[in-house]
């Protein structure tokens, strides 16, 4: 490589190392308490122009922090659980009993989405009653406040700025409004969907309308592999679509416990 050669290349790795260096100065910066955060969501407005239209964004800058999201986000102690423990906790018993009363009384709704999604009622209405207790208790937590919380806050900031930027998508669609109130993760509707997953996997209806819910719900295990007629028990085909819809194995082993057992396979 001559001198000049060299001096060019020095200059160019130079220059892009600044780049670099100014990109990272000119991200939003996360921060762990409330004092950061309404300049965060002044950076993170910047950043986002753009991509997102000035409404959703005007709709960002009316967030506040949400000191229940934080409170959630470090108490999911019930995960550490061991796999009895937890479904004690989550009341198995109760969901399945209830489960099959549910599963009777929306026969015709639980036989259309198994024809169309190849997913069966089971696991479907576990996750019905893990997540909300049949519709019961859905959260309100404003849910722009909560997604927007986590995207500033610094566990997992990567994760949840997707999320944000999915939220402020569907303020743009009218399917979230700055007023929407859901769980303390920013999960809305009967089963609990972030706002990526909306945007994947939702069919197009109300998420707190159960048969909408349930689709959605269909279309996400289906979106994650599941396979028409086959098993859900861990080992089987379908048992890695059930570790789609959460990480924590205890979760995953519960659904397909109670799922096998609201469709009568055990």
């Amino acid at each position: 490589m001559t001198d000049v050669k060299r001096r060019i290349a020095i200059t160019a790795a130079a220059l892009a190392a600044l780049v670099s260096v100014a990109g990272q100065a000119e991200a939003a910066q996360c921060g762990n308490t409330a004092s950061g955060f309404e300049n965060w969501k002044r950076e993170f407005a910047a950043e986002a122009q753009g991509r997102v239209s000035a409404s959703s964004l005007q709709a960002l800058m009316g967030t506040s922090y949400s000191a229940p999201t934080i409170a959630a986000d470090r108490g999911q102690h019930s995960f550490k659980l061991s796999l009895e423990q937890f479904m004690a906790k989550r009341g198995a018993s109760t969901i399945v009993s209830q489960g099959r009363r549910m599963k009777a009384a929306n026969a015709a709704l639980f036989a259309s989405i198994q024809q169309r999604y190849g997913v069966p009622a089971g696991p479907l209405i576990a996750i019905w009653g893990m997540e909300t207790g049949f519709g019961k208790v859905r959260g309100n937590v404003n849910t722009l406040s909560a997604v927007a919380t986590l995207a500033y806050d610094c566990r997992r900031s990567a994760y949840f700025t997707d999320q944000l930027y999915a939220a402020l998508k569907l303020v743009d669609t009218g399917v979230l409004t700055p007023s929407t109130r859901g769980a303390a993760h920013g999960e809305v509707g009967h089963t609990q969907f972030l706002p990526k997953n909306i945007l994947l996997y939702g069919t197009g209806g109300d998420l707190n309308n159960v048969s909408a819910a349930m689709a959605s719900t269909a279309n996400f295990l289906k979106g994650h592999g599941w396979q028409p007629g086959q098993g859900y028990a861990p080992g089987q085909p379908n048992f890695a679509a059930l570790q789609g819809w959460n990480a924590a194995s205890v979760y995953q082993q519960a659904l397909s416990i109670m799922g096998r057992q609201i469709d009568g396979a055990e």
